[in-house]
């Protein structure tokens, strides 16, 4: 017999409650206004949006935090093609405002709305302290990034640096977009599914499994992106719906050739690649690991 029962894999599909969907939204209002009131990103151009899995709609009970992204649009990082220049682009005007400016106006502005002793920097964001009333929220300033084309078209992500001077980029409307379009072709299921592998991973690192910190629930966000509609849409339970995506995770991850063309949710980045936190092998000696705990 499972170790779950059905009925305790399908709670675990489930949202946050309203009191805690309450907080999240709190925590992202706050931020905005806390941007907004600031007088000098007031003279900025910005956006503020929810990011990661409280914007994704894959957060678990119990387990939700919350990512706002702050993006600076009055300019602008780019990539080129191969054997072009910039002024192939008319990239030629460069603005004086630079990132670390930004950040640290950003971290200024949070200082002011929440205090000192409540917003703590850290290398790739600024934290909010949670509280009773709000979660605590990573901040993360960014700034728009141009991945052109030959034919000088581009798709818009979003670049930051890290105190350490490394550079992130990632495409977080794109994964919102991606995620809500496979949600509704798998009867909202994608979601869901996604919520139990997180959930899942909570259970087996309270449980004292000695899980890799390899395993990211972004990463796993994304292993599901990668499972066919059909094995959502095909079984009748979650008890199946979970065997069923952690055969297929496990004999698509044995050998490179099956997997190495996996996105991100955004489909603009793959999933494996050297440069990776995690690996192929990592993910495929975690699904025997997953089956073996689950006792199927």
């Amino acid at each position: 017999m499972a170790k779950y029962n059905e009925q305790t894999l399908t709670n675990w599909t489930k949202p946050p409650s309203n009191s805690e969907q309450d907080k999240l939204e709190r925590s992202e209002r706050m931020v905005k206004e806390a941007i907004n009131e600031d007088e000098k990103l007031k003279t900025k151009s910005t956006e503020t949006f929810g990011q990661g899995s409280y914007a994704n709609n894959t957060n678990v009970r119990l387990n939700s935090d919350i990512d706002i992204n702050v993006r600076y649009t009055g300019g602008f990082y780019f990539n080129l093609p191969p054997k072009t220049t910039r002024e192939d682009f008319g990239l030629n005007n460069p603005i004086s405002y630079s990132y670390d400016e930004f950040k640290d106006d950003v971290e200024n502005a949070l200082v002011a709305k929440f205090g000192r002793n409540d917003v703590v920097r850290k290398d790739k964001c600024i934290t909010i302290v949670e509280n009773t009333s709000r979660i605590e929220t990573d901040v993360v300033p960014t700034w728009n990034y141009r991945r052109y084309s030959q034919d000088g078209a581009y798709v818009l992500g979003a670049k930051f640096w890290s105190d350490s001077n490394k550079g992130v980029i990632n495409y977080p409307k794109q994964h919102i977009e991606n995620g809500i379009g496979k949600n509704n072709n798998t009867y909202r299921r994608f979601k869901r599914l996604t919520r139990l592998h997180r959930k899942l991973r909570y259970k087996m690192l309270e449980d004292g499994e000695a899980v890799s910190d390899n395993i990211t629930s972004f990463l796993l966000e994304c292993l599901v992106w990668n499972v066919p509609n059909r094995i959502m849409n095909n079984y009748e339970t979650w008890t199946e719906r979970i065997k069923q995506s952690i055969i297929y995770l496990h004999e698509n991850t044995k050998e490179d050739d099956s997997c190495n063309e996996w996105g991100e949710v955004s489909e603009l980045i793959y999933l494996f690649r050297p440069s990776r936190k995690w690996s192929r092998q990592d993910v495929n000696e975690y699904m025997v690991q997953l089956w073996n705990y689950l006792e199927f």
